[in-house]
């Protein structure tokens, strides 16, 4: 039996229990049901296929993974010392925790001044059955489709007309067993709103796991998110995470994205314009080590005129570690005005560390302001020397060297642990005496 035909052989039977199972409406069985279908079809990605050449998900396809029942879950939360793995800004009052990818309720607490109930919750609201599955596309790959077709346990945010809502919500996903999750968000900010969305995606155990999720972002006229994700899986984990955002008129949308551990991780996201005037921000850092392998695909569409997109990436390696970075910027015909940048530099701080770049670019409207580059290299020997020279021993040096280059990025950071945490991590990454 080959490996695509016995994963459909252990998914099927994963997804019969699920479906059969759920009360949930038939157009949603309908689209889960199909978009099982197009997983049976086609199977996880290989590396023939061009957008995965350079990431190998064999590992992923081979394993044989269970998912995780709500009662089951509910269980394992309560065993979770969230204090010890969350930051500390997650008080008591705004924290919507989901374990082994199923939302347990016991350990969450729905934020103020935002709709956000579960999936089971939402299928009755009309900004709910105009967005699901419609902002990523299920057939996008095989991650994405098993993700829909095993879309029960998930979490729809609406953010009022005209509203502030003053607090972060706080998205945290905790890996645990070895086993197969599957979560999804739903964000629809209405005309005028203004939120802020921070996902954490943790570990409370250095096991092997599989996190599939898929993140839906409509932000309509005028609407602001300020959005970070921030990934601390387990470094023996698999990490696949679709993410795409639609804005409409003056909206703005403002993304930063930190990853940091797992043994594979790929983030696959996308942002469109639907009207004039909006602006969108998607930057971040990925930090690898060892024999880590991360894999970041952007593809950003100026479908409208006059709309403004910047991403600047950021990678540091060492060890063995393995860093792809793919950004794709299309302005369509009509979208005269675009202004467009988009850069990926990269510090290899070992000599077996590999990263593979490509930024592009394709313009069909000569009324634009473009630019792309990258850049691959290694510390400055001559700025190196210059702290040696003032004293500072070598590990310390090369930090400090280190951090002025993540510095940019981790300074969008708002949130004061996540950004405490994120200079350790890259002040720390040799160990050095920072008292010497």
């Amino acid at each position: 039996m080959s490996t695509k035909a016995g994963m459909q052989t252990a998914f099927s039977s994963e997804f019969e229990k699920s479906i059969s199972g759920s009360d949930q409406p038939d157009w949603v069985k309908e689209i889960r049901r199909e978009a099982f279908a197009d997983f049976v079809d086609k199977g996880f990605p290989t590396v023939r296929d061009e957008e995965w050449k350079y990431t190998n998900v064999a590992a992923i396809a081979k394993a044989d993974w269970k998912t995780v029942a709500g009662e089951e879950a509910e269980r394992a939360a309560a065993s979770i010392d969230l204090s010890r793995e969350i930051f500390s800004e997650i008080d008591g009052s705004n924290r919507i925790v989901f374990v082994d990818g199923v939302f347990c309720e016991s350990i969450s607490a729905m934020p103020e001044g935002i709709t956000a109930v579960h999936f089971k919750e939402a299928y009755g609201e009309a900004a709910f059955r105009e967005n699901f599955a419609k902002i990523v596309d299920p057939r996008k790959n095989g991650f994405t489709a098993l993700n829909t077709a095993f879309a029960g346990e998930g979490i729809f945010l609406r953010a009022e007309k005209n509203r502030k809502t003053e607090d972060a919500i706080n998205l945290v996903f905790i890996g645990l067993s070895e086993s197969a999750g599957f979560p999804r968000v739903l964000y629809v900010g209405e005309t005028g709103s203004e939120a802020e969305l921070v996902e954490h995606y943790l570990r409370a155990e250095e096991t092997a796991y599989l996190s599939n999720a898929v993140v839906e972002v409509r932000l309509a006229d005028q609407a602001r998110l300020v959005h970070t994700r921030v990934q601390r899986e387990s470094n023996s984990a698999f990490h696949i995470v679709t993410s795409q955002t639609e804005l409409g008129r003056g909206a703005v949308y403002d993304n930063t994205n930190i990853h940091l551990g797992g043994k594979l991780s790929r983030h696959d996201l996308g942002m469109g314009f639907s009207a004039e005037g909006a602006e969108g921000w998607i930057d971040g850092l990925y930090l690898v080590d060892e024999d880590q392998h991360t894999d970041t695909h952007s593809r950003i569409d100026h479908r409208i005129p006059n709309c403004v997109s910047h991403q600047t990436y950021k990678g540091i390696l060492d060890g063995k570690s393995r860093a792809v970075f793919n950004g794709k910027v299309f302005v369509h015909e009509k979208a005269r005005g675009t202004d467009a940048y988009q850069q990926n530099k990269n510090l290899l701080l070992s000599n077996d560390a590999r990263v593979d770049t490509k930024p592009q670019l394709e313009i069909f409207n000569d009324d634009v302001k473009c630019a792309h580059g990258a850049t691959v290299g290694q510390l400055e020997e001559e700025e190196l020397f210059y702290l040696l020279s003032r004293g500072l021993n070598e590990d310390l040096a090369r930090n400090l060297l280190t951090y002025g280059f993540a510095e940019e990025v981790i300074n969008k950071i708002k949130v004061p642990s996540i950004k405490k945490a994120l200079d350790e991590a890259v002040l720390n990454r040799l160990h050095a005496r920072l008292d010497a």
